[in-house]
């Protein structure tokens, strides 16, 4: 069996995907992949048992894209996986791997995602299809997917399909597939059920058991920040700004992305540089020296270029990217807080990482911490400290005669008292940095996850039907928006919130009231939603019709009762409202 200090081209993968690799940053297997991908090369089946966080997606993902044809434009491999979080993030990571592989297609399919266009992605002929059992069934019943010419099947966190109640689908699926395909089975637990599946559909399964390495950090804070990607850099510099640190590095996944934003970072006036795997070592060492000696601050890096840093002015670990695995966190982290000092590592994570966070509290024993963005009162407040330092620092190692020769001069010249023209300076010092907080309205609004709990008043509503719990909106400006789906299309609340903080990465809990009409609806939302996600909401199906956003006219107001369009209010109140027409239950709705 391979062991740790196995590298990845020893496993004669295809060399796009070993330079789909090495872009990821990838520089030795983890031991599920070392044990896994030699394996599923042979064309064996497989049964393995691994947490999240131990890095199985590579694991199955390498091997059987390996084994692909291209050249054939249909399902030859099927990934069914429990929630439809996790499909898109294997679908995901699939797609990273498969970069330079020329004609290949992946398609994720779950509930609540519009049936027409999985159609027409399903007629551009997918090689790889990544699924949830409740959808994967409906299209086998529809005929829309066939699996006849499927080389492999992965079922990924099948003890988590199992306490769904999906493990009868998952079933029925297998029976779909040809008797000749390949199987691999990976749990995070073996309960009698998934054993007897096991037995029932594997091949001389090759057994391999992982279990995640746990380590106590103890010299480490660490906290996590739930975020959108879109408002990630803008995150991040709030850190920097009301953060009290020495040196900083910020971990990102691909060496591109060290360029771009530590270009980004110095742009903002930060010291900042790239550390990456494709930087000679000359150009390395000076960069590290750099840092340090104080001529620079933050290094953005990837894990594979970090390994075995270590600088004593290392205060600070960002997880910009949440890592592929436990492993590398842990490695990332352990960048500070060496030698008995206190360190601070944060996490950016977006909801569909969830699963990695709970990984990473297991590995580090240790409960990750939610922190809220600083407010720009915090950050106002920061910014005063930091320049009553300046002042301080200048008048004890500065000489300063010349410049108060040229201060009395002016005074005397323009009859001025000096706190005047003191403060005239200041201002010319500070003018990108200002002390004082933007006045409402002066700058684009902060999104849900960015609002640091800053107040905002709003005036009671009444009650209206279908009304939310309010969770965290209170703390947030909401804006009122329509959907073109209504009670006639069959719609519930639960599937708008479901397709919202999906598509647009939203906490349900920053989702506001929902009010559903017979032909369209309303939902409060985070005012400043970003151009690219309401572009992409127009285009979400919900109910069989696609959302088609928009902003409510202004006479309805914020938060205001739009009229409904088929009946005035008198009459709708005297009438019970339209029950929604019975539909067929989607399976894949238990995602």
């Amino acid at each position: 069996m391979a062991t740790h200090s196995t590298t990845f081209s020893q496993f004669h993968l295809d060399g796009a995907l070993l330079r789909a690799i090495a872009d990821v940053g990838y520089e030795t297997p983890s031991p599920i992949q070392a044990a896994s991908i030699p394996v599923l090369l042979t064309g064996q089946d497989l049964l393995g048992q691994a947490q999240t966080g131990t890095g199985k997606t590579a694991a199955f993902a390498l091997p059987l894209l390996n084994r692909l044809d291209l050249s054939r434009k249909h399902p030859q491999m099927l990934v069914l996986t429990p929630t439809r979080e996790l499909a898109i993030q294997v679908a995901e990571a699939m797609q990273t791997y498969a970069h330079y592989l020329r004609g290949f297609h992946i398609l994720p399919v779950y509930g609540g995602q519009g049936m027409a266009m999985q159609l027409r992605q399903l007629k551009r002929g997918p090689q790889v299809i990544v699924g949830t059992p409740g959808r994967i069934i409906d299209h086998l019943q529809r005929g829309t997917l066939r699996l006849d010419g499927l080389a492999s099947l992965v079922l990924d966190e099948a003890d988590e399909m199992l306490r769904m109640g999906f493990i009868e689908d998952v079933e029925q699926i297998i029976e779909k597939t040809p008797p000749e395909r390949q199987i691999a089975l990976f749990s995070a637990t073996l309960p009698e059920a998934i054993r007897r599946i096991a037995r029932r559909h594997l091949k001389n399964p090759a057994e391999i058991s992982i279990k995640a390495r746990t380590a106590t950090v103890e010299t480490v804070v660490q906290r996590c920040w739930q975020v959108t990607g879109v408002h990630k850099l803008d995150a991040l510099t709030r850190i920097l700004e009301s953060e009290a640190f020495d040196a900083m590095i910020v971990f990102v996944r691909t060496r591109v992305a060290t360029v771009e934003l530590a270009e980004k970072l110095e742009a903002r006036g930060y010291a900042a540089a790239p550390l990456n795997g494709e930087m000679n070592q000359a150009l390395r060492e000076r960069t590290i020296d750099r840092l340090k000696k104080g001529s620079l601050d933050i290094l953005v890096a990837t894990d594979i270029a970090a390994r075995g840093l270590d600088v004593e002015r290392i205060s600070h670990v960002i997880n910009y990217d949440i890592p592929n695995d436990t492993e590398a966190y842990i490695h990332r982290i352990g960048r500070t807080g060496r030698a008995g000092r206190k360190g601070n590592a944060i996490l950016f994570v977006s909801p569909r990482e969830r699963r990695m966070l709970q990984a990473i509290e297991t590995a580090t024993r240790q409960p990750i911490e939610m922190m809220q963005l600083p407010t720009h009162e915090a950050i106002a407040d920061r910014r005063i400290v930091l320049f009553k330092e300046m002042i301080s620092r200048t008048l004890e190692s500065e000489p300063l005669e010349l410049y108060e020769q040229i201060i009395g001069d002016y005074q005397r010249e323009h009859d001025v008292g000096l706190p005047e023209v003191a403060a005239a300076l200041a201002f010319l010092v500070q003018r990108d940095r200002p002390f004082s907080p933007p006045t409402p309205g002066a700058e684009k609004p902060l999104d849900a996850a960015q609002a640091g709990g800053k107040r905002v008043e709003r005036p009671e509503r009444a009650p209206v039907e279908k009304q939310r719990r309010r969770g965290k909106t209170g703390d947030v400006p909401l804006q009122t928006y329509r959907l073109d789906v209504g009670r006639e299309h069959g719609v519930e609340p639960r599937n708008i919130v479901g397709a919202i903080a999906n598509e647009a990465g939203l906490d349900p809990e920053y989702i506001g009231q929902i009010r559903l009409y017979d032909s369209y609806s309303t939902v409060e939302l985070p005012e400043g939603m970003p151009k690219e996600v309401y572009a992409h909401l127009k285009r979400v199906w919900v109910a069989g019709r696609q959302l088609n956003i928009s902003l409510e006219a202004a006479g309805a107001g914020r938060g205001a009762t739009a009229t409904p369009r088929k009946k005035p209010a008198a009459k709708r109140a005297a009438k019970p409202a339209a029950r929604p027409r019975k539909r067929r239950a989607d399976p894949g709705r238990k995602d």
